[in-house]
């Protein structure tokens, strides 16, 4: 492991291999909590069922206590963006979205994804929206490329929401470095022009992660000084995955197929190792 001259997190093939570990956990437990997801299902059930997940994978919750935080997985309902902590009281309803993220450690190095699920019958304007958002992620996951900037992934995926409607990009919230630690070196925007910011090699980890609204971008912190909701009252949406870049090409750690299926249909092949 060593560091670019941004101090962007290099890793081997053996840590990246304990990365996908952690992103397989973490792929697991999504595909669960989404299962589970029904009107009556509370927030809190949603993050037993994660904790449930780390104790039978001996996996460590990458959340519970970062900075204070006091749960396993953020889960944010209808209008809340990201970071809102589930609770018993916060009971899900037909037609609801809600955006679950979580992360796992599996022997020191970190997982994170996030997938935004549907509660019952929801209105098809907020299924479009999630739709949006998640095909943005793939799009932004795809220009993921050895040699090509930080940009290109922010400039993807901004171009990926413009085409898909006139959503609100959420602004102040992106992705980031992932490794040894959950947030690490570089920030990526879900905007901006292409061709700027770091040279993308190979080692690198990165959790792409759009978050797209019905209305404005506008955002505000709530009292809780965790959960992040849109100021207009819009629904949102929110997708994440962890992408590993390999020199035979991207890894997507987070996707049980290793994110062939999705990158195929953008024209990229993935790593031999996925």
């Amino acid at each position: 492991m060593r560091a670019t001259p941004e101090r962007i997190q290099l890793k081997t093939r053996e840590q990246i291999g304990l990365m996908r570990e952690a992103g397989l956990v973490v792929a697991r437990a999504l595909g669960e909590m989404r299962a589970a997801v029904a009107p009556g299902v509370t927030t809190a059930d949603l993050d037993e069922i994660a904790r449930g997940v780390l104790r039978d994978a001996g996996a460590k919750p990458s959340f519970l206590g970062y900075h204070g935080y006091p749960a396993v997985i953020c889960s944010s309902r209808n209008d809340k963006v990201v970071h809102g902590i589930p609770t018993a009281a916060e009971i899900l309803a037909d037609g609801d979205i809600i955006s679950i993220d979580f992360g796992a450690i599996v022997d020191g190095w970190h997982g994170d994804a996030a997938i935004t699920a549907l509660v019952g019958d929801v209105a098809p304007d907020v299924v479009a929206l999630s739709q949006a958002c998640e095909a943005s992620m793939w799009d932004g996951l795809a220009a993921a490329r050895v040699n090509g900037r930080l940009t290109d992934i922010s400039h993807a995926v901004e171009t990926s929401v413009r085409k898909s409607g006139k959503y609100g990009i959420v602004t102040g919230y992106g992705g980031h470095g992932i490794g040894s630690e959950m947030h690490m070196a570089p920030h990526i925007l879900n905007h901006g022009r292409p061709g700027k910011g770091p040279r993308l090699l190979p080692g690198m980890a990165l959790a792409i992660e759009p978050m797209i609204t019905l209305g404005r971008r506008n955002t505000e912190e709530l009292d809780d000084g965790w959960t992040v909701s849109t100021v207009d009252g819009s629904w949102a949406a929110h997708w994440e995955h962890t992408v590993a870049l390999l020199d035979d090409g991207p890894w997507v750690l987070t996707a049980e197929d290793g994110g062939r299926a999705e990158l195929a249909q953008r024209g990229i092949t993935v790593s031999a190792a996925a």
